[in-house]
């Protein structure tokens, strides 16, 4: 069987290839209203509608950041929202060349039979929602499914469970207009070194490529967004080449060359390192078919949030921090980042974003 040719197919391959250009990436600027509660908690500022309308009208009118990328990651909340004049942010967003994309998973739950891994849920009546989002805008559509290392994890229930999930809401994606960014991120938490995050990463991605396979999910109209291939959480650092070197070996063995473009999640790392480990990607001398870039959220936003800190008068400083990183990863994408200076180094953009079981 062939892969899925539906109206869209012509659409959705178009799509996926705008967003994949190079020199551009995509802010997941798509929180619960559960986890940019914890943001505004953070620089003390409450989290109602008006505050979390606030943060994104600031990132989405930033003057020139919005060059630098391809597509935004929307919450169902923002999707429907509109700038403080009346414009709706799909709209500012399309003006901008940006595509709007939205979450539609709705987030994890235990898997039975397993020691606390999880399978994510939102199948049920995702074809209608894409509809829908596609009426008010939407183009893309973002699934995170999680596995984390252990002494038996990732399980291979937890493995193929997450792989046909990530499948199923590929082909409704794609049948309903929205091309499916598809996110199986192996956790950083955990005490293992980078080769066996690098041999884990592999399987759980030949496992997802089987299941889109057998789905007749059109890889050219998709995205894959993964982690990349470090050391965990309670080993030491390796250099950002090492880093490079793992993630590409996995990625090579494992993506078709079908797939447009990689928009690496940044997993909690620091603003900088994010940045400098997709920039060594880049740098590195080997054969890559796909488009490596980014579709970050802390790693993008955390700096910016910050100075911000909930205060209009400080809108215009945030936006400068958020068009920095912005043209960092920019820049990353193309290999032709040259890193902050020593100075600016300790500031903000390397302070560690890592959680512990981070959940969105």
């Amino acid at each position: 069987m062939s892969a899925f040719v539906g109206k869209y197919a012509d659409e959705l391959i178009k799509t996926a290839k705008y967003i994949a250009t190079p020199g551009k990436g995509i802010l997941a600027a798509d929180e619960s209203t559960g986890t940019i509660g914890k943001r505004l908690a953070s620089i003390s500022v409450e989290n109602i509608e008006s505050n979390r309308q606030a943060l994104r009208e600031l990132l989405f009118t930033s003057p020139s950041a919005l060059s630098f990328l391809s597509g935004v990651i929307l919450f169902e909340e923002t999707l429907y929202q509109k700038t403080t004049d009346g414009k709706p942010f799909v709209d500012v967003l399309h003006d901008n060349n940006v595509v709007p994309g939205i979450k539609v998973d709705k987030g994890t739950v235990e898997l039975a039979g397993t020691d606390g891994e999880t399978t994510t849920q939102g199948l049920d009546g995702l074809a209608t929602r894409c509809q829908q989002y596609y009426k008010a805008g939407a183009r893309f559509a973002k699934w995170r499914a999680v596995l984390k290392i252990g002494p038996n994890e990732p399980s291979e229930l937890s493995i193929q469970q997450n792989a046909q999930g990530l499948a199923r809401y590929a082909i409704i994606c794609q049948e309903n207009g929205l091309v499916p960014i598809v996110e199986p991120e192996v956790l950083t938490d955990g005490s293992h070194d980078i080769k066996k995050c690098a041999a884990v990463t592999e399987a759980v991605l030949a496992a997802v490529y089987k299941a889109l396979n057998d789905h007749h999910v059109l890889l050219e109209g998709t995205l894959l967004k993964p982690n990349m291939v470090t050391p965990g959480s309670d080993s030491a650092k390796v250099a950002p080449e090492v880093i490079a070197e793992y993630t590409l070996t996995a990625l090579r063995r494992t993506v078709p060359p079908a797939v447009p473009g990689i928009v690496f999640l940044s997993g909690g790392q620091s603003e900088e390192e994010a940045t400098l480990n997709l920039n060594a990607m880049n740098k590195l001398d080997v054969l890559t078919p796909w488009t490596l870039s980014f579709s970050f959220g802390r790693a993008l936003q955390q700096s910016t949030l910050k100075i911000w800190s909930g205060k209009a008068e400080n809108v215009e400083k945030a936006q400068a921090a958020f068009l920095v990183r912005c043209k960092a990863n920019s820049e990353a994408t193309l290999g032709k980042y040259g890193g902050t200076d020593a100075a600016a180094a300790t500031d903000l953009s390397s302070q560690s974003l890592y959680e512990k079981g981070y959940k969105y």
